[in-house]
């Protein structure tokens, strides 16, 4: 629970908004306000699926209306090592941002001091006074305490940004490192969906696969008793045979994959498979949304997808750097001094007649350092140029995984209404068989083969739904989250910066 809420207030708190496209700041000075400059061109709109509509943030696998299902991916959330990891990560970027802001402040600090001072007076001024040819009596050793109380300060008065550049480095890496925490959840909340899909499918598989195997087993036995009766021929024998071992080997090969995908949640839970066992239900019957996808525009995809939001962030870092890195070229002048009170006597440290100051400014300029400061920006270009294909590349990619995705759920929805009219035929072709078994039109044999086909039907039907699904989930992950239609949005109250902070989590 304590990862959910920190979570929640790191997600809520980290919003960003591409700006519009502008000049590139590393050639022409000033911010470097990059990742429009650096996205590709992309098309007007999904050929796969021209409805428009927005992300919406909420909790966006409860658009599958599956209790069960909202119960597991609440326990994963609680306890899932990896996301657990990706709130570190971002606590460590927190953490470096404050650090490189502190770099922009002074630096002050308070000092009590104490000091003695002995010494032999022949050592000192006495010797100096003697060859001078004074005579004056002295004593043989000289001693006498310092006490100060002061300040000290130092700071850097940051002319060309170097500073503040690497401040808004920092600042840019954390804002990138929580859309990564967002990328993990959306890829942990996907594996989870995916495994509780599949380990409903395989339930099915398992029951449709045992089912076969007590149909061959009648069937087996029909033909064990015809062929005593010499109404069958060995070879119908070792052909049920056949497929009756057959049949029975297939069970435990569902048996495995369903134990794999049930560690494979148990992984995701932090736990282990009895775990899984404890929040699982008996029946599971995960289906897939009915309604139509609104997948917007592509450019939506800038201010949607997470992945696309840490790519661009890590652009403005990489811009920053280099600004900082060139900066170091320029002459530093940095400001030192301290003020205070100092006295011999510690009664009189607290006397304001025994102040004192010291200020001392510094200016450097690099004049040879083997190329060291001019590599540093060689290799903070270098840097920017690769997060600008990465960026290209990261939109190219999003764009192409939503497309990928409509196509999956267009096509993949066509063949389950091919196969769901299919087993229609399938089932009502048992009905006939079954009638024509009772009026003795037909043998038993032919209502057994009519039934084996039927469980032949429901296996890819569900098949089928369970691809289904996951298509559907390969929407909501490739869209970064949830949409909302057009009438829905009309209809929506407008979104204020208090009213969000006041909403769930974009999850």
């Amino acid at each position: 629970m304590r990862n959910r809420v920190l979570l929640a207030a790191i997600l809520l708190g980290g919003g960003f908004v591409f700006p519009a496209a502008g000049g590139c700041a590393l050639r022409s000075g000033g911010s470097p306000d990059l990742a429009q400059e650096a996205a590709p061109e992309l098309p007007s709109d999904f050929a796969e699926n021209p409805a428009s509509g927005a992300r919406q943030a909420q909790e966006w696998w409860r658009a599958f209306a599956d209790p069960a299902l909202d119960h597991v991916v609440e326990s994963v959330l609680d306890s899932n090592f990896s996301v657990a990891e990706a709130v570190a990560r971002v606590e460590q970027a927190r953490t470096r941002a404050r650090l490189a802001d502190a770099a922009i402040l002074p630096t002050v600090g308070a000092s009590l001091t104490a000091e003695t001072f002995d010494l032999p007076t022949n050592a000192a001024i006495g010797a100096q006074l003697e060859d001078l040819g004074l005579d004056f009596p002295l004593p043989d050793r000289l001693g006498f305490p310092t006490y100060t109380l002061g300040a000290d300060f130092a700071y850097e008065a940051d002319f060309w940004g170097r500073v503040r550049h690497t401040a808004l480095a920092a600042g840019s890496e954390l804002l990138a490192s929580e859309f990564d925490l967002r990328v993990a959840r959306i890829g942990i909340l996907a594996e989870t969906i995916s495994a509780y899909f599949e380990i409903g499918h395989l339930r099915q598989q398992l029951a449709i696969a045992r089912g076969h195997v007590e149909l061959l087993e009648e069937r087996e036995r029909l033909v064990e008793s015809r062929y005593e009766r010499g109404l069958a021929v060995s070879l119908e024998l070792h052909g049920v045979r056949q497929a009756l071992s057959s049949a029975r080997a297939g069970v435990p090969q569902v048996e495995n994959q369903l134990a794999e995908t049930e560690s494979r949640l148990a992984v995701l839970l932090g736990g282990y498979r009895e775990d899984v066992a404890a929040i699982l239900p008996e029946s599971l019957s995960p289906e897939s949304p009915a309604e139509p996808v609104p997948a917007g525009i592509p450019a939506d995809l800038l201010s949607q997808r997470p992945d696309v939001q840490a790519a661009g962030h890590r652009l403005e870092a990489a811009g920053h750097t280099v600004e900082a890195r060139r900066a170091a070229l320029m002459p530093q002048l940095s400001l030192s001094g301290s003020i205070g009170l100092r006295s011999t006597d510690a009664g009189g440290l607290f006397d304001v007649k025994q102040w004192f100051t010291n200020l001392a400014g510094n200016l450097l300029r690099p004049v040879f350092d083997g190329g060291r400061l001019a590599s540093g920006v060689e290799l903070a270009e270098a840097r920017f140029d690769e997060l600008a294909a990465a960026y290209g590349r990261t939109i190219v990619t999003a764009v192409n995984e939503v497309e990928a995705a409509l196509a999956t759920l267009r096509n993949e929805g066509r063949r389950q209404e091919s196969l769901a009219a299919q087993h229609e035929e399938a089932r009502a072709s048992v009905e006939a068989q079954s009638r024509r078994y009772e009026a003795g039109i037909s043998g038993y044999g032919d209502l057994l083969d009519a039934n084996a086909r039927l469980l032949d039907a429901e296996s890819a039907l569900a098949g089928s739904a369970r691809n289904l699904a996951l298509a559907r989930l390969a929407i909501h992950r490739a869209l970064g989250g949830a949409w909302t239609a057009p009438d829905e949005m009309a209809s929506a109250p407008a979104s204020t910066p208090d009213a969000r902070a006041k909403g769930p989590a974009d999850r």
